[in-house]
């Protein structure tokens, strides 16, 4: 197996180039190959895997991956993925085993965690809701910060390619 690159090898317009070819159906096989990145997939298990209308539509765009430097064929004639860059939509999601997931879920979920720890002791716990001004404040924007994160999170979900 060639050694992937790194991103820090592409020069910026390397990065242009890439952005600029990985859209539409070649986006969605990348993002199908980035699933499990260990593993090559043949012309036809793309094919079928993600609805394409034929072989030659799968063939065309996972050599345009190979053009780009972002897969690998084998002796075989299976691709494999070689690099994993982020441009585009794929700079908003991180690695999390085989998935990837929104950064902001990473947010979402420590915040509101910390908004319920907010709530449970200080309002619960230590204090009886005094309806000081203080409080009100720290639950509208603990509340507003909360609803911002998880529809960013589950917007940047539903744009996903796959």
């Amino acid at each position: 197996m060639v050694l992937a690159r790194l991103m820090s090898d592409f020069s910026s317009s390397d990065l242009a180039v890439i952005e600029s070819q990985l859209k539409g159906k070649t986006l969605q096989i990348y993002w199908y190959l980035l699933r499990d990145p260990n593993s090559s997939v043949g012309v036809r298990e793309v094919q079928r895997s993600l609805g394409l209308s034929s072989p030659s539509v799968a063939a065309h765009h996972l050599d345009k991956l190979l053009s780009l430097g972002l897969v690998e064929k084998t002796t075989r004639g299976e691709y494999l993925l070689n690099q994993e860059v982020k441009v585009g939509l794929l700079k908003f999601f991180s690695r999390m085993g085989r998935f990837l997931v929104p950064r902001h879920l990473f947010y979402a979920i420590w915040l509101s965690t910390m908004f319920v720890i907010y709530l449970i002791v200080y309002n619960v716990i230590l204090y009886q809701p005094t309806g000081s001004v203080h409080n009100i404040a720290a639950l509208i924007f603990g509340a507003v910060a909360n609803i911002i994160l998880w529809l960013e999170t589950v917007r940047l979900w539903k744009e996903k390619p796959f």
